[in-house]
């Protein structure tokens, strides 16, 4: 299920009130989203839960507006004001000079007030007692990062990133560079890992469908996710043979490419088990549904 999160909401808001709505505690998120930030939050549900390991594709898209002026400590709109406000008027070119150093690869600092853990506590709980943390640098990359449009103090760009990316760092340190603090003003997330706004639902949406017994209809079927994983039908012997843990074949006449993993669907389309190749055609079942 995809969640088009809103505003105010944390990523474990979202997740509570799915599982009032779905009537289910099997609800978990892949991937996090500041509570500033709107926008795809995927959600797996009941015994899809299990497959969230299998979730490699990571690669998220943003829009986010940059408000150039002042900094804060959340280097977002939710923040406190850490620097002297300026007025100022930005030159698209000169920005995007700037943006070059935030394309490709890098090492990059998340911001203080993040869910990266310092000693086993997310940071943010510590910069909200005002305790110093320093986190350490990781690689992230970025695919794209496109100005759309710029407007006196503010600009909106799309970003293209892997996992872990904080766009607010982006921001933060290019206000930096440019000698006048910045911040996420607003930030939305328009896919992640291959799923997009066009399959979000909102929570009002999804309220209605609870109300009116048609949840099921927000539930993207199992047997779609995990494309890059190719599909093997199985007969119902050879799915009993897999639920009890045993290594299936699959037809050799068949192309996979170079693909670790196949989905083993049965004839009714339910998905039975993701199986892991050890042999040409033959698959051990790592995790059955």
């Amino acid at each position: 299920m995809v969640v088009d999160k809103p505003a105010g909401w944390t990523s474990h808001d979202v997740v509570g009130k799915m599982r009032r709505l779905a009537n289910t505690k099997r609800i978990g998120h892949l991937g996090t989203l500041d509570p500033l930030a709107t926008g795809v939050l995927p959600l797996l549900v009941g015994r899809a839960t299990r497959l969230a390991k299998f979730f490699t594709r990571n690669e998220k898209v943003y829009e986010a507006t940059i408000f150039f002026g002042y900094a804060t400590d959340s280097y977002d709109s939710d923040g406190r004001t850490t620097s002297e406000p300026l007025n100022i008027e930005l030159n698209a070119g000169e920005l995007d000079t700037v943006f070059d150093r935030y394309r490709g690869e890098f090492l990059q600092t998340p911001p203080p007030v993040s869910a990266k853990k310092v000693g086993g506590r997310p940071a943010y709980e510590l910069a909200r007692k005002h305790i110093a943390v320093e986190l350490t640098p990781v690689q992230v990359r970025v695919d794209a990062l496109e100005i759309l449009d710029v407007s006196g103090c503010r600009a909106r760009v799309r970003i293209s990133c892997s996992a872990g990316t904080y766009i607010r760092s982006i921001a933060h340190e290019a206000g930096q560079a440019l000698g006048c603090g910045a911040h996420v003003e607003q930030l939305r997330r328009t896919a992640s890992g291959g799923f997009t706004l066009d399959e979000a639902h909102t929570i009002d949406q999804l309220a209605v469908l609870s109300a009116e017994g048609r949840i099921s209809e927000a539930l993207i079927p199992a047997t779609k996710l995990l494309p890059e994983f190719p599909t093997e039908l199985v007969d119902a012997v050879t799915a009993g043979q897999i639920r009890n843990g045993r290594d299936f074949r699959v037809s050799p006449f068949q192309s996979r490419g170079d693909a670790q993993f196949v989905k083993a669907v049965s004839a009714q389309g339910e998905l039975i088990a993701i199986g892991a190749a050890i042999l040409p055609n033959l698959y051990h079942p790592t995790l059955v549904l």
